[in-house]
């Protein structure tokens, strides 16, 4: 399995991994929304033997911690056709995409998702659990990419208006 930055041509492989692997349009909505609002700061395509089979995106987020913007990135979506789930190509894609965000200054990554699933990463409740948000509760989880960020007493964590639009 190779893991590479995702390009134009690989649009319409991208849509029908999330279309399969969530049984809707909404993920394949929301990635075209944000490469289209240019939100878009890592998206990542997995293949093997030439087919695309998996697909991660990281998108700019709108945070402050006690009043000073923090630069911070949102994961979402990822996906897996799922004749391939289970073979660990989610999570080769999430860390190669973690690996790559904070090249763009990114300090902070949030995650709204399975609680079983992204502590395995370092994402995890606490963190993000001073930061105000829509998708704030048991499953909305940060990872600080820098570890001199200190844990606010306060802050706000708003992702990219895509998400505010699908809904």
């Amino acid at each position: 399995m190779l893991t590479r930055n995702a390009t134009p041509a690989d649009a319409n492989g991208i849509d029908v991994i999330h279309a399969e692997a969530f049984g809707s349009d909404a993920e394949v909505k929301l990635v075209r929304m944000l490469e289209a609002d240019g939100d878009v700061l890592v998206s990542l395509v997995a293949g093997i033997e030439g087919a695309r089979v998996g697909h991660v995106l990281f998108s700019r987020m709108t945070v402050a911690a006690d009043g000073k913007s923090v630069a911070a990135a949102g994961l979402a979506p990822v996906g897996v056709l799922p004749a391939y789930q289970g073979l660990g190509i989610g999570t080769a894609l999430i860390r190669d995409g973690l690996a790559r965000l904070p090249a763009f200054g990114v300090r902070l990554c949030f995650v709204l998702g399975r609680p079983n699933y992204y502590p395995r990463f370092g994402f995890c409740v606490e963190t993000a659990a001073p930061y105000e948000s829509p998708y704030a509760g048991p499953h909305f989880m940060a990872l600080a990419l820098d570890s001199a960020l200190p844990l606010p007493e306060r802050g706000r964590a708003d992702y990219a208006p895509a998400f505010a639009r699908i809904g």
